[in-house]
């Protein structure tokens, strides 16, 4: 099995591609090792000295270091997990976790209009850089987007969320006045 690596806008995440999939749909984000507990593959990575977060998508894994830590010292650790996980065949996601998950109730037209717009134009783009931009909310005008993997923490986040997202909802969605960050 061969491991690839890219770098992301997020000097602090590493991008790894394993050459399969990862999630058969959707992501699964863990910002810190409890919320890990439902992955064997983010609690092994967790157990790495230094890394800080942890976000699978489709064919891809980012992994997010504390800044005391460098990736030339962590990177060779990383690899070895992903790879023997992968080897051993051993679930992303724990039986009892895949199935979880809330019903959500029917969205206003507005919300619908944002959701599509998201999954369509943000999401693939973002997900290129390691990342992924999940709708939270719309109040009052005001859309709420919560950021995983490489975006959450980047520091071309903000300007991506203004510049980019806040001004193509806008555009297409008359009643958006604002996006931020959850």
């Amino acid at each position: 099995m061969f491991i690839q690596t890219e770098q992301t806008p997020n000097p602090a995440t590493l991008k790894f591609l394993p050459g399969r999939d990862v999630m058969t749909s959707g992501t699964a984000d863990f910002p810190n090792a409890e919320a890990a507990q439902r992955s064997p593959l983010a609690e092994r990575l967790f157990g790495i000295d230094g890394v800080a977060g942890v976000f699978f998508g489709s064919d891809f894994i980012t992994v997010t270091k504390t800044a005391d830590k460098d990736w030339h010292l962590m990177k060779p650790a990383i690899l070895g997990a992903v790879m023997e996980h992968f080897t051993a065949g051993k679930p992303i996601l724990a039986e009892n976790a895949a199935s979880a998950g809330a019903a959500e109730g029917e969205d206003s037209d507005v919300v619908m209009q944002i959701k599509e717009l998201i999954d369509t134009r943000v999401r693939p783009a973002v997900a290129q850089d390691g990342g992924d931009i999940v709708f939270d909310s719309f109040s009052e005008g005001v859309v709420y987007l919560h950021m995983q993997g490489s975006c959450s923490g980047c520091p071309s986040s903000t300007a991506t969320l203004k510049s980019g997202i806040e001004n193509m909802l806008k555009h297409y969605i008359p009643e958006v006045q604002e996006v931020r960050a959850v």
